[in-house]
């Protein structure tokens, strides 16, 4: 059996990503330190559930702690490697950016000498459209410029795919920077958005809008998410013989390294987006318009075309669809069936 190795398995993401593998088969091996940065019992509930398969290893730690992932590599082996673990939010990254330097910079520094010890046949890295900055130009496309990071968080996620190139050309590594749009489903990160305005509705207190709802985001289904990731697996990039990009690729000219965006390519407002979450609780929510905070953009929009072209795949599920199929996860696993 193909091996897969995956960093943050018990965040939202990742616990999808593992999911997904080992229905197909794979052996896969984790590694997360299951921080206190949100609910720890959320991640051990996702974590529980992944040691359910027989085919799942699982490895408590930093993944910036000195050598770790590189004792994991030897003894491992990994065909392919997909590295999730870092610390996210922008907001939170304002208060606290050595948090971030170190999780996300320095712990993705460690798994690129790991990779250039023992290399895979394809190593996927997370990145974010935060990385689009202050770019006002939409959609977003990944030969654009991003140098106009607007938070700590943008600036370390900018920051990896800038160290990952250089090992990527050094090394030979074929590596793919994947830049998450705003992901959101079942088994969500409770500090997001869609899993406080829940929370909020369903104890019948108001929701924060910021900017007053005038706001846009490229909104991603996690399964559309994980269905681009699971084609992006099997498309590593090459380096090209002449140095020649076709136009609209975002492949370097001297590495096999590659930057894809992950987006529907349709964004949705923030109001049309809390509208879907009223629709699927039965409730109005009463609303507190704030104004915009700081570190935030007020819009993201995905050009889709390098993935569609890559994979033949573009996310498409609405809202109208992976709304609903949050809410019906939330009231589950929070045991709130019943109105406020």
């Amino acid at each position: 059996m193909p091996k897969l190795f995956v960093t943050g398995s018990a965040g939202f993401i990742g616990f999808h990503v593992c999911q997904r593998f080992l229905s197909e088969g794979w052996q896969v091996v984790g590694i997360d330190a299951e921080t206190t940065n949100y609910d720890p019992a959320l991640k051990t509930a996702r974590r529980t559930r992944l040691e359910d398969h027989d085919s799942y290893t699982h490895v408590n730690g930093r993944i910036e702690a000195s050598g770790l992932l590189l004792e994991l590599f030897e003894r491992e082996r990994p065909d392919v490697v997909i590295h999730l673990a870092a610390e996210a939010g922008v907001r939170p990254s304002i208060e606290d950016p050595r948090r971030y330097v170190e999780a996300n910079i320095i712990g993705t520094f460690e798994l690129l000498e790991a990779l250039r010890a023992y290399p895979a046949t394809h190593a996927l890295l997370a990145s974010t459209s935060s990385a689009y900055g202050a770019n006002k130009a939409m959609p977003y496309a990944e030969t654009m410029k991003a140098d106009w990071p607007v938070s700590p968080y943008a600036a370390t996620k900018k920051a990896t795919e800038v160290l990952a190139h250089s090992h990527s050309h050094i090394f030979d590594l074929p590596i793919t920077m994947f830049r998450f749009f705003t992901v959101y489903g079942p088994w969500g990160r409770p500090d997001m958005a869609y899993s406080l305005f829940a929370d909020a509705m369903l104890a019948g207190r108001p929701i924060k809008v910021f900017n007053h709802g005038k706001m846009r985001r490229d909104f991603v289904f996690i399964d559309d998410l994980i269905e681009a990731i699971r084609r992006l697996v099997d498309t590593p990039p090459l380096r090209p013989a002449d140095g020649e990009v076709p136009q609209g690729d975002s492949l370097s000219p001297v590495a096999p390294f590659r930057v894809v965006n992950i987006g529907k390519s349709a964004p949705d407002t923030l109001m049309e987006f809390i509208a879907a979450i009223e629709g699927a609780l039965g409730i109005e929510a009463e609303k507190d318009f704030q104004p915009m905070q700081q570190g935030d953009v007020l819009a993201t929009w995905a050009d889709a075309t390098l993935l569609e072209t890559l994979t033949g795949y573009k996310p498409a599920t609405p809202l109208t669809e992976g709304i609903p199929a949050f809410v019906d996860w939330y009231r589950r696993y929070h045991g709130r069936n019943s109105l406020p």
